[in-house]
């Protein structure tokens, strides 16, 4: 908990983005109708090969606040890019860094919004519209020991206008320098998927971690969802399936590390994930093909996790 009247040039804006320069131009001009506004923008493009330098160079004099634009030499997938990301903010010295996706916009108040929580908390989730406007539902929750979102835990808050969580999103996580400090970069290693879930978990053990009744993003992107009521079940790729089920053996490393492994909990979780991403495709995508695609994943996610000489992402320098 911290008592510091929020400064809004503290912040930094983490963008990473990928071959998607016309959801780059929604996003930026987003921010460039912020009031207030960050002190940064960090843009990282992930090598991308469409006009997004362009882009990015486009809004330099147009935005109202710093743009620091990094063009990496490969494509490193989101966790390489926030983690470059938030290692670019951290050597600019901000005190707090937001992390998001080229696919949202940031509604006009949103900094305010967040910055009115940050005297309580330093690692905040704020809440999202969906494509179509209506609220989207986020996983705030995991089961620890399995490693697996609580799919159905509670929507609604109450008069405190936050709830406890234990994961994380990078479309929209809020934190604070000293966490980073203390749990180190994103790790790159995951390439896509269950980086941020791991990362907030990560951040949870070492404060309290909360998502607040705040719509502070707009989700940009249009998704082939199935609707379950509560929540949906998006449309993923056949990189997805790997990189969902192969990167199960990062998660148990980092169990491992934090002593909160137990082999048949997290073997549930692995079989919960594996079945749902079967449901995935039958229900979502009408279709049974890519199923390989996820046993793949399952036999390099054995071999990295029997490494015993894996080392987790280490804490920054002060």
């Amino acid at each position: 908990m911290t008592s510091a009247v929020f400064d809004p040039a503290s912040a930094t804006i983490v963008i990473v983005t990928f071959n998607r320069s016309h959801l780059l131009t929604g996003l930026l001009t987003s921010i460039s109708r912020m009031d207030p506004k960050p002190g940064h923008v960090v843009v990282i493009d992930n090598a991308s090969s469409d006009d997004t330098t362009e882009v990015v160079e486009s809004f330099r004099s147009t935005i109202g606040t710093e743009i620091v634009y990094r063009r990496l030499d490969e494509n490193t997938g989101g966790s390489g890019g926030f983690s470059e990301g938030m290692r670019t903010a951290y050597e600019l010295g901000s005190e707090w860094i937001w992390m998001m996706d080229d696919d949202v916009e940031v509604v006009p108040d949103g900094l305010a919004r967040m910055g009115a929580w940050t005297p309580r908390f330093k690692s905040i989730q704020g809440r999202r519209y969906d494509y179509d406007g209506s609220e989207f539902y986020w996983q705030y929750k995991i089961a620890e020991r399995m490693g697996i979102p609580i799919p159905f835990a509670p929507a609604g808050f109450d008069a405190s206008g936050f709830k406890e969580m234990n994961s994380g999103c990078f479309e929209g996580m809020f934190i604070h320098r000293s966490i980073v400090q203390q749990i180190g970069l994103p790790d790159p290693r995951f390439f896509i998927y269950w980086d941020d879930q791991t990362y907030g978990w990560l951040a949870s053990r070492r404060t309290t971690a909360v998502i607040v009744d705040e719509f502070v993003l707009r989700r940009t992107r249009e998704i082939r969802q199935w609707d379950m009521g509560v929540r949906h079940l998006n449309a993923s790729s056949n990189a997805y399936r790997y990189y969902i089920m192969r990167n199960r053996a990062f998660i148990k490393q980092y169990y491992r590390v934090n002593g909160v492994y137990n082999p048949v909990l997290f073997g549930l979780g692995t079989t919960a994930t594996f079945f749902k991403e079967l449901i995935r495709l039958v229900f979502v995508e009408r279709t049974v093909r890519g199923t390989s695609n996820l046993f793949r994943g399952i036999r390099d996610g054995g071999r990295l996790g029997r490494d015993r000489s894996w080392k987790p992402m280490p804490p920054l320098e002060a």
